[in-house]
């Protein structure tokens, strides 16, 4: 008879640990840019400035945020005749010069600053009210921030104190936040949250966002579907040449809000982002005429969020 030794198994390895998505979302912490987490818990002020766009904090809260991809309060107040475009620029420029010139010693004015005392004269003057230059300011700011924290190539980088140096004493007194037109700064918990939310939405919509980015054209169908008036602006506007947030622009709405029309219309088998050009056919006309050729990976987007979401462990 023959003995047969069995060998105690071993311990299985502690599973790996995993971060709970739901709990994430609930707490709006972390998910987005760990930089941000930091810069809001340590209460800092001054520039976060990331590859789509820039974030201006104060005490760790942002007060306002800047993206090429996004138009800002000027144009969306201006685009369905709240304020008249000229008047927003005289308030800027009026700002912008009650500190002083070169040689005064009073510090340059950043942007969100220039922004907001515009804002503030506006009201004082009786042009606009407080309530809607809030919600217009607010809008902008979820808006720009939405691309300013979109997953990016490079890492972003922190300016602390003003655009120009550490904070010194400006000509103008700080006004109370209680002041008609002071903005209200808004918690990077809420924002992060908001903007999880947004890619979500997204997502659930059209779960490619290459339509984001690039040009867009238009499906040809034989029964296209019935549109919503909102949605019909939109598609008037794709001619091949045109990207999402430029037609946001142009029509005066938020370049998130389009976003959502253009992959609602591309669920819809009506818009398409454009071909991009082949590698393999030749252009027509002589050799070397035409706009250089580049190529772009599909899978970039793809590996940016995947590095994101190892940062952000």
């Amino acid at each position: 008879m023959t003995a047969v030794r069995t060998t105690t198994p071993a311990t299985p390895p502690p599973r790996l640990p995993v971060r709970d998505k739901a709990a994430a979302l609930d707490r709006g912490w972390g998910g987005v840019s760990p930089m941000l987490t930091r810069l809001a818990a340590e209460r800092a002020t001054g520039i976060l400035v990331r590859e789509r766009g820039t974030l201006h904090l104060a005490d760790g809260k942002v007060v306002h945020a800047e993206s090429p991809a996004a138009p800002g309060a000027d144009v969306l107040l201006a685009a369905h005749g709240t304020l008249d475009a000229d008047v927003w620029r005289q308030a800027l420029a009026e700002s912008v010069a009650s500190t002083g010139g070169a040689g005064t010693g009073a510090r340059r004015l950043t942007g969100a600053e220039a922004v907001h005392r515009a804002g503030r004269r506006l009201v004082a003057g009786g042009l606009i009210t407080a309530g809607a230059l809030e919600l217009c300011r607010l809008t902008a700011l979820y808006d720009a921030a939405y691309f300013a924290l979109a997953p990016s190539s490079t890492p972003g980088r922190f300016r602390y104190g003003s655009e120009d140096g550490p904070e010194e004493p400006a000509v103008e007194p700080r006004e109370p936040d209680d002041t008609p037109g002071s903005p209200r700064p808004v918690p990077v918990a809420d924002l992060e949250r908001e903007t999880l939310r947004r890619r979500d939405l997204l997502h659930h919509i059209w779960p490619d966002a290459l339509p984001d980015e690039v040009p867009l054209t238009r499906e040809h169908r034989p029964a296209p579907p019935s549109l919503p008036a909102r949605r019909q602006a939109v598609l008037a506007r794709v001619d091949g040449i045109r990207t999402a947030s430029e037609i946001a622009r142009e029509l005066g709405r938020p370049a998130f809000h389009t976003l959502v029309d253009v992959r609602r219309l591309v669920a819809a088998g009506v818009v398409a982002p454009r071909p991009p050009v082949s590698l393999t056919e030749p252009l027509p006309g002589p050799p070397g005429d035409g706009p250089p050729v580049e190529f772009v990976d599909p899978h970039v987007t793809l590996l940016k969020r995947l590095r994101d979401a190892l940062e952000a462990l």
